[in-house]
């Protein structure tokens, strides 16, 4: 059963701030910190390759002292405003009903909602009664792929079926105004708001990228790597700098096993839609595909125009290249890596 993309949108926030006009809040946030220390932060955000990034909240805000209860009620409540619009777009770029959708996909990581997002969208697009929901909450940076993954699942076994994944994430939400570890630092250097939406089909008719094979990576004994850990005062990430390392270290494994059970090589890829996770990692990832004579130019363009929006980010990359127009017989392979600590992995050809 062939199992198509038909459409892919973003949706940005309405906050949104310059990496120059991020530095002045650092200078309240870091007030009474070494001097050193100040300038070793500063050097982090603006050598993270971001030029650019959006927020569900105004970053006077994001650098207040303020509840988790409260960056939660707000999450909770942009969330839900975001992923109508991201939902409703690509429904119209699809041109479907939301009447015709059979499974709906929500994948966020950077709150707390119960009933979840898809609850919501449930009412607010007047979607069907009888609609398979599935929210994805704790993949982290991997769920975008991850989501396309269940739903071909899904589809798969489900002839003339269609699917929606829609991404919504708010890394702001979490940022730790108490926290001045490196992980803290780095992930309010590289990280932004924003959310995406990819809608799928099983109908022989449909016209799109055809998802080929699909596989996730599962790294052993590396829990502590990557992930958030649920404290008074909000979500406090962890990030292993050991991360592009690790990556590293896997990476053979992990992509030219893949394509060859499709008897394919890394030679016969179009198009490398890989997560931007950051400065290190997108930095490491390029030189090991430039051994192989392939570049990641859009992964490296969505990081500098809105940062890391964690599971949404690859569905950004993944817009821009559909946006390029690829020519029939052309193949793409989807890329990311998340909490766990695993990668996940898409095939495409158009």
């Amino acid at each position: 059963m062939s199992v198509k993309i038909i459409s892919v949108a973003k949706q940005l926030p309405k906050y949104s701030r310059k990496t120059a006009e991020i530095l002045p809040f650092l200078d309240l946030w870091l007030h009474g910190q070494e001097s050193r220390f100040v300038r070793k932060v500063k050097k982090i955000f603006e050598g993270a390759m971001v030029d650019e990034r959006y927020s569900i909240m105004d970053p006077a805000e994001v650098f207040t002292a303020t509840s988790f209860e409260d960056k939660n009620e707000i999450y909770s409540r942009e969330v839900v405003i975001l992923g109508e619009q991201v939902l409703q777009k690509a429904l119209e770029k699809a041109n479907w009903d939301p009447q015709t959708l059979d499974y709906i996909i929500t994948v966020s990581c950077t709150g707390i909602m119960i009933p979840s997002l898809d609850a919501y969208l449930i009412n607010k697009l007047n979607l069907r009664q009888d609609i398979v929901r599935l929210p994805v909450t704790e993949m982290g940076c991997a769920a975008g792929v991850s989501g396309i993954i269940y739903a071909k699942n899904f589809l798969q076994t489900n002839p003339g079926k269609r699917a929606a994944v829609v991404a919504v994430e708010s890394p702001t939400a979490t940022f730790q105004l108490d926290d001045f570890s490196m992980a803290n630092v780095v992930s309010a250097a590289i990280f932004g708001d924003g959310a995406a939406c990819v809608l799928l089909s099983s109908d022989e008719n449909a016209e799109g990228p055809e998802i080929l094979a699909e596989e996730m990576y599962h790294f052993y004994h590396n829990e502590h790597m990557m992930g958030f850990k649920l404290t008074n005062s909000g979500l406090q990430m962890i990030l292993d700098i050991e991360v592009p390392d690790v990556i590293a270290e896997h990476f053979p494994t992990i992509v030219h096993p893949f394509l060859a059970k499709q008897n394919l090589e890394i030679k016969d890829i179009d198009h490398l839609i890989f997560h931007p996770g950051g400065k290190k990692i997108v930095q490491m990832v390029e030189s090991l595909f430039a051994d192989l004579d392939k570049n990641i130019d859009a992964t490296k363009d969505i990081l500098r125009l809105y940062g890391n929006m964690s599971s949404a980010t690859v569905l950004y990359v993944l817009e821009e290249i559909m946006n390029q127009k690829p020519q029939k017989g052309e193949k793409g392979l989807m890329l990311s890596f998340g909490p766990g600590f695993s990668a996940q992995r898409v095939l495409l050809q158009w």
